[in-house]
This record gives structure tokens, sequence and C-alpha cells, in this order.
């Protein structure tokens, strides 16, 4: 079963330099800091698949525990599916060929995704396949960003897919708010980001 466009929509980011660059006819930039694309769909009865962050760049604690914390304690009626669940299905079945990790992700950092195709996609419906998984969220990559003004922040780079057609949701690019690099509020703060605004209907 697809996914519908709700009608309490959220509202959706667009760069500028992204509609520039589409009527210039120039491919569109990379997406950048703040960047949410794509509607978040109401995911109330749904399985979801989360799976571990992908890519981490500095970011000290433990990324995977904090975003599942940071999902589940908003109490909506999803059925997330987490890493240690597909990961154990996998060691039950020796004949799939795909891994929770190490997945070819590197498009989401470097230009807009609509769809997922191969390699990545056949891994997604692999691993979806054996935990009956309608969509699949992937924290793209983590990593701490610094800068000489505002100090260190947080980034989190998420992706959520639906499993049967491989077209991306929702995608979004947010940083927390400002600590000191080993400060663990700073990456609970860009987990908060991330769950406001994917599950905008969870309240605060």
């Amino acid at each position: 079963m697809g996914f519908g466009v709700s009608a309490r929509r959220v509202g959706v980011v667009l760069s500028t330099a992204v509609a520039v660059a589409a009527c210039s006819g120039g491919p569109p930039p990379a997406p950048g800091p703040g960047t949410t694309s794509g509607i978040a769909p109401d995911l109330r009865g749904r399985r979801v698949m989360i799976l571990p962050v992908q890519q981490n760049l500095g970011v000290m604690g433990e990324p995977d525990a904090e975003i599942i914390f940071g999902l589940r304690e908003r109490r909506v009626q999803i059925d997330w599916i987490l890493p240690a669940e597909v990961d154990d299905m996998l060691r039950r079945s020796p004949g799939v060929r795909s891994s929770t990790r190490g997945l070819p992700v590197g498009q989401f950092l470097t230009a807009e995704v609509m769809r997922v195709g191969d390699p990545l996609y056949g891994d997604l419906r692999r691993l979806s396949a054996l935990v009956d998984a309608d969509a699949v969220l992937i924290p793209v990559q983590t990593s701490l960003e610094s800068d000489a003004e505002t100090g260190t922040t947080v980034r989190l780079w998420t992706a959520l897919i639906e499993v049967r057609t491989g077209r991306v949701l929702w995608f979004s690019i947010l940083d927390g708010d400002v600590y000191p690099p080993a400060d663990p509020r700073g990456l609970a703060s860009a987990v908060d980001m991330m769950a406001r605004s994917l599950l905008w209907y969870a309240g605060a």
C-alpha cells in the first residue's frame, strides 16, 4: 500500500538556489543545511524500519541509540522495527546478501534524490522483506560542524523511503543547538529537530 498525502501537511522548505537553478536549466545544487524536502506522511499504523547511521563524521556518543530514543519517546502508534531486529533476521537468513550498514547512500549528500535505484533499492527491498516493513528511515550521516561565530553543532541527514516504489517521501538536513563538541545535548537536540519534523503530528 502506498502513502497518501495527509490533509494536515507540513510546510516544505524549498531552497531559493534550487529554484534559480531549475529556471536556468542547470543542475540543482547539493542540498544544504536547513533543507527539508518532500512531505512527511502520517506513519501511524505503519511498520517502519530504522537503519543505523550510515556515516558518522566526528559525532561522539551513540547516534543510533539517540535516534531510536528520540523517535520512540513521542509515543505515536508506529511499529518501529529497530536495527537490532533487522540484524537478527539477517543472521537467520544467510541467503540474503545485504547489510544494515555500509549502504550506498552517497547520492543523498550530493544531489536532491526523488527516487532511489539499485543497488540501494535492492538492499532496501531485501531488508524490508525480512521484517515486513512499509517504509525505511535512513539516518544517512551525522557530522560535527564548527563555526567560528556560532560554535559547534551536530548535523543530521535523514531520508524516509517508501519500500514498494523506492520513492523518497521526506528528506532533511537539520542542525541541533550549539554545544561543546563532547556535550551529549548537541546530538540530542539534532535528533529532536529531526523527530519534530518527521513526526509533526505527535506534538511537542
